[in-house]
């Protein structure tokens, strides 16, 4: 059973801005003291020394595919949040293009049921939408769903919202924060026909850039901001994969009054086009990963704070699948696993900052979404938290990838930094990859 109390010793502690030597004391799931030295604290306490380690708000990955229900022989609930607390991460939000797809209330309700028996992490998932589900829509309560997605382009799910009332309706009306993947689906088309006719049905996967080109995104985007200024709608638009588009975001406003907000993902900041010649379908996402200019852009756009938050994107395919011929391939790899260790290697090339790591992938997602209690080191707070050695290196590899589908993008890349222990509502539910699975996850509650 969970500690019901646990001192952290001497960690240097990462939050809000400041990094500071520390001990933590954890009693019933919640912050309860962050001070230089705790010596008194209650009977039976679990004490571990972190000397030499960094204590992290846990990661909040607000893009996320888990898979289930329907695609488990690619992922499920309990596989890919087990491999989310390995990786630091300990909230997660699940898009809904599952099967069946989450239009309904009920539906949506029956994937929340899902994650309370097997869900290691907390979780929230999203509301989907279709040309024709509106009345749906609009039941979402925003105090206990995290956000409606919306497909303005194709991606896996054939989930693509295209007729323009529907979608100028969605603009004015959703109850709640609208988290877009934007493509324009005529653009993508015209492509993929002028491809397929010049190169049949297996080009090279290094086309992927050219048929969902930075026109396809910034089409769709610029149209997406465009409605929600009009609209004043609460839009975040996800995986951002062009520089051309950060300029359509705002640096000025505080985040906090934000009505506009953009996401990049991990794979958009590490990959670039050149990368298609070693790794092929096995990078192939929707967007697309782009040019090395785009990559240093958005890293650049995350540093300016045009772009606001970091997640993921996680969206695992089978072997089998990825290893299709380019038009039958589906787009989507797995990441959550290695999403904290890739930003802290940024750190150690010295492109980021441990604190800006933190706001990007804790406190902004708190913020933008209004996550109760989550997301800072805070006396009251729920101790979410992930301690790491940054002096601990390792590669990975098929023995220690976690996914279920059992590969990732990130193979044979060797890391600098360790995820050692990770406190999901105080419980240590990872610990230097000994994994307490009776302890689950809460279900995301939000300030609005």
């Amino acid at each position: 059973m969970a500690n019901k109390s646990t001192l952290i010793k001497n960690a240097f502690i990462v939050n809000e801005g400041k990094i500071f030597q520390s001990d933590l004391l954890i009693v019933n799931g919640k912050i309860e003291e962050v001070k230089d030295s705790i010596t008194s604290y209650p009977e039976n306490t679990t004490v571990i020394d972190a000397t030499g380690k960094y204590l992290l708000p846990g990661i909040i990955d607000t893009h996320v595919h888990f898979r289930e229900p329907g695609l488990i022989h690619k992922a499920d609930i309990h596989s890919e949040s087990k491999a989310a607390v390995a990786g630091g991460v300990t909230s997660f939000m699940d898009m809904p293009n599952t099967v069946p797809a989450v239009l309904t209330q009920e539906l949506l309700e029956d994937k929340y049921r899902l994650a309370k028996d097997k869900a290691l992490a907390n979780y929230s998932f999203y509301m989907g939408t279709s040309n024709n589900n509106l009345v749906e829509v609009l039941k979402t309560d925003p105090k206990n769903v995290c956000g409606v997605k919306v497909y303005l382009g194709t991606s896996t799910g054939n989930m693509c919202v295209d007729n323009p009332e529907t979608i100028e309706q969605l603009f004015a009306k959703c109850p709640t924060l609208l988290a877009a993947h934007c493509e324009d689906e005529h653009i993508i088309e015209e492509n993929s026909k002028a491809f397929r006719e010049k190169y049949g049905e297996n080009p090279s996967p290094s086309v992927h850039p050219q048929i969902r080109n930075e026109e396809c995104c910034y089409k769709s985007s610029s149209h997406a901001v465009e409605l929600a200024k009009k609209h004043s709608t609460r839009l975040h638009i996800v995986h951002i994969s062009t520089v051309k588009e950060t300029n359509l975001f705002d640096n000025k406003t505080a985040l906090e009054k934000k009505k506009i907000t953009a996401e990049v993902c991990i794979h958009h900041l590490w990959f670039s086009d050149k990368d298609y010649a070693n790794k092929g379908n096995w990078i192939k996402w929707n967007p697309a990963i782009k040019t090395e200019n785009d990559r240093s852009g958005l890293m650049q756009a995350l540093l300016d704070n045009k772009i606001d938050t970091v997640a993921t994107d996680h969206a695992p395919h089978t072997h089998g699948e990825k290893e299709q011929e380019y038009f039958c391939c589906p787009s989507g790899a797995p990441m959550v696993q290695h999403s904290l260790v890739a930003m802290l290697e940024f750190h150690h090339a010295k492109k980021i900052s441990l604190e800006t790591i933190v706001q990007k992938m804790c406190h902004a997602p708190a913020i933008c979404f209004h996550i109760e209690n989550r997301g800072f080191i805070r006396k009251g707070y729920f101790a979410d938290l992930t301690l790491v050695d940054l002096n601990s290196p390792w590669t990975v590899d098929k023995s220690n990838i976690l996914y279920k589908c059992k590969w990732a993008p990130m193979e044979g890349e060797t890391f600098h930094s360790r995820v050692t222990h990770t406190f999901v509502n105080g419980n240590m539910v990872y610990n230097n990859q000994v994994f307490d699975e009776s302890v689950k996850g809460m279900r995301l509650t939000f300030n609005r």
